[in-house]
């Protein structure tokens, strides 16, 4: 009998978490006094939150924060941190954030498992400075040879950008992300997410470009030419990626 145990998991769970905590608490450090503050989502910018919610309290430190999804929105506003909006804040001094993968070199993203990435690509676009915490399993040496690439999508139509993708684009597969129960997954936007499947990515810009000339494509994945610095957390600690 093969597999892997639960025995086996949990530790390496458990590791993975210290390091995302690892890197959480390196990234809250570049927040200052006064600062406007991007959120990012999921599990690793959970922790993040949680890791600056405690400079908040312990610090007295006054920021206002800008969340890229309903659910870290929700986290900040329970542990005491102050939110924001484009309207007070157009401009935001840093964004944090994890991403699915990292090439090493470019450090070039694919964001948008959690089903945020319009709304983190909004945030991150308008931050001076782009922090990215990930452990070392996300730093890869071609996009897509782990994840699929999430395109974002109006619900009307979308079996036609499915179509198009595949025959014109060269998706090997794009399916539209769904929840337990087999209903199509919306997001924050009522959007749906189609996670597509390709070859390892070797142009990003180029294939970037192709996706958002589709019609009916509301934002892809592909974080280019965004990122300031990625934390990397691992056996060794926290490194810092830079272009």
């Amino acid at each position: 009998m093969t597999g892997t145990s639960s025995e086996d998991i949990s530790p390496q769970r458990d590791a993975q978490l210290q390091f995302k905590r690892e890197a959480a608490q390196a990234a809250v450090k570049y927040i200052e006094d006064g600062m406007a503050v991007g959120l990012g989502s999921g599990t690793t910018a959970s922790v993040m939150i949680d890791a600056l919610a405690a400079r908040v309290k312990n610090e007295n430190l006054r920021i206002r924060a800008i969340p890229t999804s309903e659910a870290s929105g929700e986290q900040a506003r329970r542990l005491g941190i102050t939110l924001s909006d484009f309207v007070q804040d157009p401009i935001l001094d840093i964004a944090i954030d994890g991403a699915d993968e990292v090439d090493r070199k470019s450090l070039t993203l694919i964001k948008g498992r959690g089903g945020a990435l319009l709304r983190e690509k909004i945030v991150a676009s308008a931050a001076r400075k782009f922090i990215v915490i990930v452990d070392d399993r996300k730093i890869v040496d071609s996009l897509g040879s782990r994840m699929p690439l999430p395109i974002e999508v109006i619900p009307w139509g979308w079996e036609r950008i499915q179509t198009l993708l595949i025959s014109k684009i060269g998706a090997r597969t794009a399916h539209p992300r769904t929840e337990k129960d087999g209903r199509i997954y919306q997001t924050d936007n009522h959007n749906f997410i189609l996670d597509c499947v390709f070859d390892p990515i070797t142009d990003a810009t180029s294939l970037a470009r192709d996706i958002a000339a589709i019609t009916g494509v509301v934002d892809h994945g592909l974080f280019i030419d965004m990122t300031s610095e990625v934390l990397v957390a691992g056996q060794n600690g926290v490194a810092s990626l830079r272009r």
